[in-house]
Order: structure tokens, then C-alpha cells, then sequence
């Protein structure tokens, strides 16, 4: 009897002289003071205008207070003083994007723009393999696209301090 071989999906796109589908993922690109940041579009549930932010007191400097979203109250933080750059300058293109982890309340982030929507493959992506200062910590990587790099946000890093990741 013959021996059947059976080839995987990729050798076969191969052979077929398919183009080979790589894992790719979207990011919402922001800008934050002159540097570019792409955050994973699975975390984003809304993008909204910037609305004025109720203070709490007795917080850390960079919990900006909370939103009302629809009726629903929105912890809100400035993405700007926990990476460590200057104080958020708001402008007609300052947004505040509704992140939502898994099985965790929403939460605000403040930008001072959004730029676009970027679709990266792993091969576009170089991950963070060394030790991480201050800033570095909330990077999970760099992606290329169109001649640019993006500092590529890691969100659960970013927020680990303000919900329990």
C-alpha cells in the first residue's frame, strides 16, 4: 500500500505557488507628544472625542479623573504622564479611547491624536528582547509600515497599575 504523505497548509500554499497568509493584526495608530504608538484593535471598544473629565482626588498624577460615556462612568488616564512625557496639551484632535481587557471594566485613554488604522504581520513586527527601561516597559515591540515605525503599546503593561491585570 502507498504511504500517504500529508503536507501542511503552508507547504501546500507553496507548492501551489500561493501566496503564504501570515498572522497579521491591527493597530490604531495615535500620536503621543512626536512619537507614533499603535495599540492592538482588539482592546479598543469606542474612540470618542475628548469630554470634559470629572477629577478624583487622592489618585496618582496620571489618572486623569473619570467620563461619562452613555451613562456609563469611565475611569479615564493620560497615556502621556504614565509613559513619563510632559503634561497632555488638549486639542481639537485630542481623542479618548475606550479600551476594555478581558473580563474588566472599560477604561479611558487620553491621546493627542489618532491617526489610522495599520495592518502589520509578524514579519513587519520586531518584539522587545531586552531589558526595559521606565518607558520600554509598556512596549511589546516596533512595527514597520509604509517607511514608518510605531512603538507598539503593550496595553496590559500600561494598565496593570490602575486595574488588576
Amino acid at each position: 500500500m502507498d504511504e500517504v504523505k500529508i503536507m501542511d497548509e503552508k507547504k501546500r500554499s507553496v507548492s501551489l505557488n500561493r501566496p503564504i497568509e501570515h498572522d497579521t493584526t491591527q493597530f490604531i495608530v495615535t500620536q503621543l507628544g512626536g512619537e507614533q504608538y499603535g495599540i492592538d484593535i482588539k482592546y479598543i471598544s469606542n474612540i470618542i472625542r475628548m469630554s470634559k473629565i470629572t477629577r478624583v482626588p487622592k489618585v496618582p498624577n496620571y489618572i486623569k479623573g473619570v467620563i461619562n460615556v452613555r451613562g456609563v462612568v469611565i475611569p479615564t488616564i493620560s497615556l502621556r504622564l504614565k509613559m513619563g512625557l510632559p503634561e497632555d496639551q488638549v486639542t481639537k484632535k485630542t481623542r479618548i479611547i475606550i479600551l476594555t481587557l478581558e473580563q474588566h471594566e472599560s477604561i479611558g485613554v487620553l491621546v493627542d491624536e489618532v491617526k489610522e488604522v495599520v495592518t502589520l504581520d509578524e514579519e513587519h513586527i520586531e518584539r522587545m528582547g531586552y531589558e526595559k527601561d521606565e518607558k520600554e516597559r509598556f512596549l511589546s515591540g516596533v512595527g514597520k509600515s509604509d517607511g514608518k515605525l510605531i512603538s507598539l503599546l503593550d496595553i496590559t503593561s500600561v494598565l496593570a497599575e490602575v486595574v488588576d491585570v
